[in-house]
């Protein structure tokens, strides 16, 4: 697909991230040259971003849920910058309670540097508590924590020498060098709450939920945009969303179409698009189908 100014079809990335019963049984013998594949051919149909998401590590147990693969962005991203020219890197999300924002400004401005600014910085609260104990991260005050660091983040990452002072950080007199090379990095704030929508509204660029319904989409957005906040800001909200389940463009046009639609009907700027693939030859073919279809 060529995206307009108005909407981006992203992906989300196959191999990087395998959730119980929502990857395709290719994905689990595949490494770096089949992300790699995904990727570029995404790139040449003129996608508009990538996807890769952060956990450290995941409690045995839990797993079962959430699935135990993720791999790391910074180092996916680091290779793939090398490998293509224009699509961008959208971590989806990382987890800004696990890092100090001097940190994520530092390495994921070198990233920026090193592609050519094409980062995408998704950001969460988080919601894995055992990973946030076992990384002596703070759970409970995560909220106010991620709200304190975005604005952090906004003062550091496109700068040499970056000044700030919140509730939870306070940094001056400190060189990170190099830094983003955009004078303003897209900050895409995850979540599937009210709270992650207007933390979105208030700090953010895009707000990119996943796991709700459209209408429940729908609904929050609709209460948003009556907000002061909403009102108060100088630029447009992307709103980027994930289909709750994979589309088949080949078999079921007329379903992705009517969905398509549905999610621009709520005022959807964007989409990270999950696709029923079956080998990677096949994904690559949805990823073209899906093209030509919108």
């Amino acid at each position: 697909m060529s995206s307009d100014a108005q909407f981006r079809l992203g992906i989300v990335t196959p191999v990087v991230t395998r959730l119980p019963g929502a990857h395709a049984q290719w994905e689990v013998g595949a490494g770096i040259a089949e992300i790699e594949r995904c990727v570029i051919t995404a790139e040449s149909l003129e996608y508009d971003f990538c996807t890769c998401s952060e956990h450290v590590a995941v409690p045995v147990d839990i797993a079962e849920v959430r699935g135990s693969t993720y791999w790391d962005p910074l180092a996916v991203f680091g290779y793939l910058a090398a490998c293509t020219t224009r699509i961008k890197l959208a971590t989806f999300v990382l987890v800004l309670g696990y890092h100090h924002p001097l940190a994520i400004a530092k390495r994921y401005g070198t990233l920026d540097a090193v592609s050519e600014g094409r980062l995408v910085l998704g950001v969460g609260s988080g919601s894995l508590e055992e990973e946030f104990a076992l990384l002596g991260a703070e759970f409970a005050d995560r909220g106010p924590l991620a709200d304190d660091a975005m604005r952090a983040l906004r003062a550091a990452l496109s700068s040499a020498q970056p000044a700030y002072a919140g509730d939870h950080f306070e940094f001056a007199d400190w060189i990170v060098e190099p830094h983003a090379v955009q004078e303003h990095v897209p900050m895409w704030v995850g979540g599937r709450t009210a709270r992650s929508l207007r933390r979105a509204v208030e700090l953010g660029e895009g707000w990119a939920p996943f796991g709700l319904r459209t209408a429940e989409l729908g609904e929050l957005l609709d209460r948003a945009r009556n907000s002061q906040a909403w009102e108060e800001r100088t630029h447009p909200l992307d709103v980027i969303l994930q289909n709750d389940r994979p589309w088949d463009p080949t078999a079921e046009p007329d379903r992705v179409t009517d969905q398509l639609g549905r999610m621009r009907g709520i005022g959807a700027t964007g989409l990270a698009v999950r696709l029923v693939h079956h080998s990677l030859d096949h994904y690559c073919e949805q990823l073209e189908a899906l093209q030509r279809l919108v």
